[in-house]
């Protein structure tokens, strides 16, 4: 878990004679960045301190903010409080989650986080005795990576009165055959409005393709034009490349296909 101070000081501006010389006091120079990851649930631990690095008794509820690019929220958070109103030890302590679902949708970035103490009126809290309201999160993908995303099918061929996706170099689909054991599973989702016809889904263990390949079978699913909903189709097996093929025009009825490996 990570532990990050928070100051709650009154911005206080001070002028110093220059005769007398200058205390020499602690200031910390920055406030060290975070990390969280994406595909787990990222545990924060904060400590609220004074301006002499005292921790101070939290009375009211701590608020965590996240900020990507121009200022947009992106995340709030009500945080945990520890402190238990007696023992030293959780003094000033309090916690926030930032959960999985949370960063879901947010890419690999840096994003600036505050945090507020609620008590009837919002309390500033700092970095640092600079007054520097705002911390830096990054965002990294690369603990827990996620699943990719589907390949896009919405451009289709015509060859003898036949449809077809992926049947020539220049619009293959690669079935990443190095990725998957004896049991791949692999889902294409097929969305359709008003398409009648047969969609046949294909696939070849040719190294290349070459317009000249050995296609298989996999299944064939039939449309009588009232689906409302993508229709899946789940098959497995190692193979080179996939294919569709449609026995009917698919323009302006088969709005796109989706495939995951």
């Amino acid at each position: 878990m990570q532990l990050i101070p928070r100051y709650l000081v009154n911005n206080k501006v001070f002028i110093i004679a220059n005769d007398t010389g200058f205390p020499v006091e602690y200031r910390p120079v920055y406030s060290r960045q975070l990390k969280v990851y994406r595909g787990i649930d990222n545990a924060l631990q904060f400590r609220l301190l004074n301006a002499d690095q005292k921790p101070v008794r939290i009375t009211g509820t701590p608020m965590f903010i996240a900020f990507g690019d121009q200022d947009t929220k992106l995340i709030e958070l009500e945080c945990t409080v520890q402190d238990d109103g007696s023992s030293t030890a959780s003094k000033g302590m309090f916690t926030v989650t930032i959960s999985e679902q949370a960063l879901l949708n947010i890419k690999d970035q840096y994003l600036s986080y505050t945090v507020h103490i609620d008590n009837g009126t919002n309390v500033l809290t700092y970095t640092d005795r600079d007054f520097n309201a705002a911390g830096t999160i990054k965002v990294d993908g690369t603990a827990y990576p996620g699943p990719k995303s589907s390949t896009q099918i919405v451009n289709f061929k015509e060859e003898n009165n036949k449809w077809y996706a992926g049947s020539d170099d220049t619009n293959k689909i690669d079935a990443q055959p190095g990725l998957n054991g004896n049991e791949a599973l692999h889902t294409a989702a097929i969305y359709t409005n008003g398409y009648i016809g047969n969609i046949t889904i294909q696939a070849t263990l040719d190294n290349q393709i070459t317009g000249l390949n050995n296609w298989s079978t996999i299944s064939t699913i039939a449309f009588d034009g009232t689906e409302v909903e993508p229709i899946a189709a789940n098959f497995t097996g190692v193979f080179s490349f996939i294919r569709f093929e449609l026995d009917a025009d698919p323009t302006s009825k088969v709005e796109k296909i989706l495939v995951r490996n």
